[in-house]
């Protein structure tokens, strides 16, 4: 088992991961343990998870949320599965950003 998650930092943009033990990989962040993307943005707060098969499957779906635009990820994190659908099909063509 694995577990894909959100991150809300400091700055109000979102971090996207995946990991193993979540409890340990959450502790990391909070304590700036990674020079990287949160440990500028301290604090951090846990903002969404989702236990997943594997790894590998964590990865992908990491992957696939780092690239959806700010206003689908929070659809995400706030359980609005009918706009989470709504904006999966207003939001083709339209670029985002892996932070947003």
């Amino acid at each position: 088992m694995a577990w894909v998650y959100i991150l809300k930092c400091s700055d109000g943009s979102y971090y996207t991961g995946s990991a193993i033990n979540l409890e340990k990989r959450i502790a990391e962040h909070k304590a700036g343990t990674f020079d990287g993307y949160t440990s500028k943005r301290l604090p951090v707060k846990l903002v969404f998870s989702c236990e997943m098969p594997s790894l590998f499957d964590a990865f992908l779906r990491e992957r696939q949320i780092k690239g959806w635009a700010r206003r689908k990820k929070e659809a995400l994190i706030k359980g609005e599965w009918d706009k989470l659908v709504e904006y999966s099909k207003s939001s083709k063509g339209h670029p985002s950003t892996s932070s947003g």
